[in-house]
């Protein structure tokens, strides 16, 4: 059965620890099973790390640059040539290719968010492989994903994927940072993210990479709420992927939610960034958990941050633990005067008529 599949890989994978040089092993594998799984019928998309590293190894530097400009730069020197490599193996197995470099922004905007996805499953009824990275050379810190592996996540999501493959330096997910940790503990299967709250996981792998365990989890935490299988696995072993399609236990899998969102309101959990919070008391917090109600101005009782109408915000209780989120329909300032008050109040309170609902049911994602 044909199945759409993500598959991230990290700069630990993709080069050497101390040279940032492209592990060419690696490298090799990793295109052959791409391409076996493009045999078997597979829709493949690649996320690919490993811009900046080679582009350091390129200008000679020792150490990762710390700087946005500097950043932009190297990436700039390494994106090409990592391409280049990517393409010339490809081709060696007549399997094409395309590049797609996304900023946070692509996929805020909703009519750029569906022209990507557009584009996406246009270059995969083509039979296309595209490689994905962050556009290091033009993102700045507000718009950037920040790590590979949520971008992958938030990829899959866009895709609709059925797997969500994490390539690292580590066979799986453990109980504690394996490389300090001797006692630590593999862990296989992982049904609920919140049971792994007593989980201590390590730092980034290398000094070339900009994720680490934690940010795997994080992107399972988004692809499974999105219906997504998701596994932690070995990256310099990439052809364990056929292996864990056929029911082999290899890795750390994440069981993905039942009932998974529309493509609408995967775009509001996932494509958005929040720009600011609205605590609400526990009458509000019950109408939108359980009953499934759109948020009223009477059940806010405090707005944190700046935001305009239309932008995103989290719902939390009054402890803070984020409930939800949605399209806002008022501005942090109006919502200031407003909060508190009933519906019938809000055209007296700010002296014109607007939405009776703070946010809408139908731009409301529950968190899990």
């Amino acid at each position: 059965m044909s199945q759409t599949l993500v598959i991230k890989i990290g700069t630990s994978s993709l080069t050497q620890p101390d040279t940032g040089f492209l592990a060419l092993a690696t490298l090799a594998q990793l295109v052959e099973t791409l391409s076996q799984l493009r045999s078997h019928g597979h829709q493949v998309i690649l996320v690919s790390s490993g811009a900046v590293g080679v582009g350091c190894a390129r200008l000679g530097l020792t150490d990762r640059p710390q700087t946005i400009a500097m950043k932009q730069a190297v990436a700039a020197v390494g994106q090409g040539r990592l391409m280049r490599v990517y393409d010339d193996l490809f081709s060696t197995l007549q399997q094409p290719i395309a590049q797609v470099l996304l900023t946070r922004s692509d996929l805020e905007r909703r009519s750029s968010y569906i022209n990507a996805y557009r584009t996406f499953r246009q270059l995969l009824k083509l039979g296309v492989i595209p490689i994905v990275n962050e556009n290091d050379t033009l993102a700045i810190e507000e718009i950037k994903f920040g790590d590979n592996d949520t971008l992958s996540a938030r990829v899959a999501s866009l895709v609709k994927a059925d797997w969500l493959f994490l390539l690292t330096d580590v066979a799986q997910l453990y109980s504690a940072d394996p490389r300090s940790n001797p006692d630590a503990q593999p862990i296989s299967m992982v049904d609920n993210i919140a049971d792994l709250v007593d989980v201590k996981v390590g730092d980034r792998g290398s000094n070339w990479g900009t994720g680490g365990m934690i940010t795997k989890i994080e992107a399972a935490r988004i692809a499974t709420t999105a219906g997504i299988r998701t596994v932690i696995t070995e990256g310099r072993s990439p052809q364990n992927i056929l292996k864990i399609l056929q029911g082999e236990s290899i890795g750390t899998q994440f069981e993905p939610h039942i009932g998974s969102i529309n493509a609408r309101k995967r775009w509001i959990a996932h494509g958005l960034v929040p720009a600011g919070h609205l605590y609400l008391d526990a009458g509000a917090v019950r109408a939108v958990q359980q009953a499934g109600k759109s948020l009223l101005a009477a059940g806010i009782t405090q707005i944190a941050g700046e935001f305009h109408s239309q932008d995103a915000v989290k719902l939390c209780d009054s402890a803070g633990l984020e409930i939800a989120r949605g399209i806002v329909n008022y501005s942090s300032t109006e919502l200031q005067k407003i909060c508190g008050a009933q519906s019938e109040q809000i055209a007296e309170i700010l002296g014109y008529v607007g939405e009776e609902t703070i946010v809408h049911r139908d731009n409301l994602v529950l968190s899990l």
